[in-house]
């Protein structure tokens, strides 16, 4: 269980990262800062779901190497929320219609990358997914509230602390499975 919180904690981040960006530059109302939330949130919490069943459906024929599988996933989306890759185009511009569909896909392609992993965490699926989309909900819709107040400057931290978490989590992963723990 505490594996799946961290990893919640470490994908939400590039959504509050972007959900802070949005309150401080654009001001949401309640209703625009609810529906950054939501989208975000939904988004996080089906995306580990269509990893998972990749992940699943291919965890036959990898099951020898899943672990540096799920280890190179993490870390290449810990390197890329580390460098900033994360989100930059989607707080550029403020998020209604479309463009909050498009940021919601584009800050949960990482949930989906990390979906796949999930086999090698040995948890529920239906349960990191909704701790995921809860998580990243909460945390967004505190990003905006966050940044109304305090600015964006904020943002890049927390999406480099999420790159750290992720990173950390595969190196455990690569860890437990080559019996090194």
């Amino acid at each position: 269980m505490f594996e799946v919180l961290l990893l919640a904690l470490a994908l939400a981040m590039d959504a509050f990262a972007v959900a802070l960006t949005q309150g401080a530059r654009f001001r949401p109302a309640m209703a625009g800062g609810a529906a950054i939330a939501l989208t975000f949130g939904v988004f996080q919490g089906v995306m580990p779901l269509i990893g998972w069943g990749i992940g699943a459906l291919a965890m036959t024929y990898v099951a020898a190497i899943d672990h540096w599988i799920a280890f190179g996933l993490l870390t290449f989306l810990g390197v890329r929320m580390l460098r900033g890759d994360v989100g930059e185009e989607e707080a550029a511009r403020a998020l209604t219609g479309r463009a909050l569909l498009v940021a919601g896909v584009a800050t949960s392609i990482d949930a989906l990358a990390a979906g796949v992993t999930l086999p090698t965490l040995a948890v529920d699926p239906l349960w990191a997914a909704l701790a995921i989309g809860v998580v990243t909900l909460l945390l967004s819709a505190f990003g905006v509230a966050l940044g109304r107040v305090a600015g964006d400057r904020s943002g890049a931290w927390a999406e480099r602390a999420g790159g750290v978490i992720l990173i950390a989590l595969g190196c455990k992963i690569v860890i437990e499975h080559m019996g090194w723990a």
